[in-house]
């Protein structure tokens, strides 16, 4: 499959990283520097086939070894590291579940809501919107110059990184499921801030 842009102007490519064995077994990623599955590196040599008809101005990548192997193996061997690109903190919630946390305290429990007495990640939703803002702002001369860009990183924070885009709050991002290795363009329909695709797999 070759990735088509949709947007009616320029466009950022969002690329969650390949499958690793933590984001398999649905637990919480960040600081955790866990290596791609090999089917989290056939996919992200399937990104680097579904991108390769696009010329990037600029390509980003989380330093997490995760998205790093991701366009590596994609053929974006070169990226702008940037530490605003790294997932959610998710404090002494790493490694765990949702649905183990959920079991625990006794009711269903969300990143996306967490709240004391409840358990609470490190950085809040709010938090995590800051960095993204930060993000969008250093693409926005590539933008304004009516070029790509392309941002390797991870599901939490690209959704929400897709909320502040739509100029959503940043909790907003719990609607945009976003899977191993799925494939998001942020872009415009005429002047408007839209998601012209979200979630394609490579």
């Amino acid at each position: 499959m070759r990735f088509v842009p949709a947007s009616d102007g320029p466009s950022i490519v969002l690329v969650r990283h390949g499958e690793t064995e933590w984001s398999r077994s649905g637990r919480h990623t960040s600081t955790t520097d866990v290596s791609l599955t090999e089917r989290g590196q056939q996919q992200a040599r399937r990104i680097g086939d579904a991108l390769s008809d696009l010329s990037f101005a600029v390509v980003m990548c989380s330093p997490r070894r995760r998205s790093r192997e991701t366009a590596a193996l994609a053929g974006f061997g070169d990226p702008a590291v940037d530490a605003d690109l790294v997932e959610w903190d998710y404090g002494t919630l790493e490694g765990r579940t949702t649905p183990e946390i959920s079991a625990e305290i006794g009711h269903p429990w969300s990143i996306w809501t967490a709240a004391a007495p409840d358990p609470v990640p490190a950085e809040t939703a709010d938090d995590v919107a800051r960095r993204a803002d930060a993000v969008i702002e250093r693409l926005r001369a590539t933008i304004d110059a009516g070029q790509d860009a392309a941002v390797f990183s991870h599901a939490h924070f690209l959704r929400v990184l897709a909320a502040r885009w739509l100029r959503l709050p940043s909790a907003e991002g719990a609607r945009f499921a976003l899977d191993a290795g799925g494939i998001g363009e942020l872009g415009f329909e005429h002047d408007a801030h839209v998601i012209a695709r979200w979630n394609l797999p490579a």
